[in-house]
């Protein structure tokens, strides 16, 4: 099953998607401009291979909801959305401001 929700945060609109697959969920939050993700994302893909595409992007692991992603701090971010301050550590919520 595929939900598709929207968010707001201090004003922002943003979607959440998750996806129930056998024995786990994918679970993203989007907007225009980039987005947060459980631990199924690829920092490192996205770092290296597709450098050039300059995907903003930040990683969180151990989450089983939406709300939990929000919380959690990021495992991992992406070379470009370092560039927007975003940071290891920093709560899921607060990485998605930074996007705005």
């Amino acid at each position: 099953m595929v939900t598709m929700t929207p968010i707001v945060i201090d004003g922002n609109q943003f979607t959440a998607i998750t996806i129930a697959l056998p024995k786990t969920n994918f679970m993203a939050i989007t907007n225009e401009k980039g987005y947060i993700m459980c631990g199924a994302l690829d920092v490192g893909l996205l770092n290296e291979k597709l450098k050039d595409r300059g995907i903003i992007a930040g990683r969180a692991v151990g989450v089983r909801t939406i709300e939990q992603l929000l919380e959690a701090p990021l495992e991992s971010v992406t070379y470009e959305a370092e560039k927007y301050g975003i940071e290891v550590g920093m709560a899921g919520k607060d990485a998605l401001l930074k996007m705005i």
